[in-house]
């Protein structure tokens, strides 16, 4: 299933070179899948070794790293070749790629110590998501994606600060498989495939979004309602 996410990565590198930005965005979305699985399967199957993690990691790196920013560069940042914009081009998929490798080692390294129900930062998939459904989303719509660089800009500099930051996302791990799935949860997810067929690019990038901003929603509204159970706390902390 890593080999095949690996493949998926790859051949969505290939299809945005040719020009086949959907497609591309696809291919990414199936690595997804793949790389949701591979886990999975092998805690079900007792498989698990250090070997197939950090092979998974070199995967998510090219998936979800190298194959995203490449496709919102042909996409929508190729158009510039000499100037600042271009050098701002550069620099901001260079910082995407850039978050996503330590997005990933940090996540390594704090594998073992941390609360599997909670990720910390936004994860690497996540993050490609929303950037190679907003390029589907721009195609879909017959939008010049060229014409948003500013857009473009913000919200890749946006999705790699939050992949390095402590902000705490669901990871849904907690959720057990092995156990009987009540039916409403069935039900859930029959209208979940139901809304996502109805129009794909519009549903996935807002499912997509939502996730990404939940983490910043949750941050603040729990500070928000710490502020308000202990307002001498923080009164005092900053007086200090």
């Amino acid at each position: 299933m890593t080999s095949g996410a690996l493949f998926c990565g790859f051949y969505s590198i290939i299809t945005a070179i040719g020009g086949n930005y959907i497609l591309a965005a696809i291919y990414i979305l199936f690595a997804m899948i793949l790389d949701g699985l591979d886990g999975r399967v092998a805690r079900m199957t007792n498989t698990q070794t250090s070997f197939g993690e950090y092979f998974d990691s070199l995967s998510d790196m090219l998936c979800f790293g190298v194959a995203p920013a490449l496709l919102i560069y042909l996409s929508s940042l190729s158009m510039f070749t000499s100037g600042y914009l271009a050098k701002i081009s550069y620099i901001a998929c260079f910082i995407y790629i850039a978050s996503t490798a330590i997005r990933l080692a940090r996540f390594n390294s704090r594998n073992q110590t941390t609360d599997k129900k909670y990720f910390m930062g936004l994860a690497s998939p996540a993050a490609a998501a929303i950037l190679i459904c907003y390029v589907w989303l721009m195609q879909d719509l017959g939008v010049d994606i060229q014409s948003y660089v500013t857009l473009t800009v913000i919200l890749i500099v946006s999705l790699s600060i939050l992949m390095v930051s402590n902000i705490a996302y669901m990871s849904f791990k907690d959720i057990n498989f092995r156990q009987k799935i009540p039916y409403i949860m069935l039900f859930l997810i029959s209208l979940a495939i139901s809304f996502i067929s109805f129009d794909p690019p519009k549903v996935l990038f807002i499912f997509f979004l939502f996730y990404g901003l939940s983490g910043p929603g949750l941050y603040f509204f729990r500070r928000f309602k710490r502020s308000k159970l202990n307002p001498n706390d923080i009164s005092i902390k900053d007086k200090r």
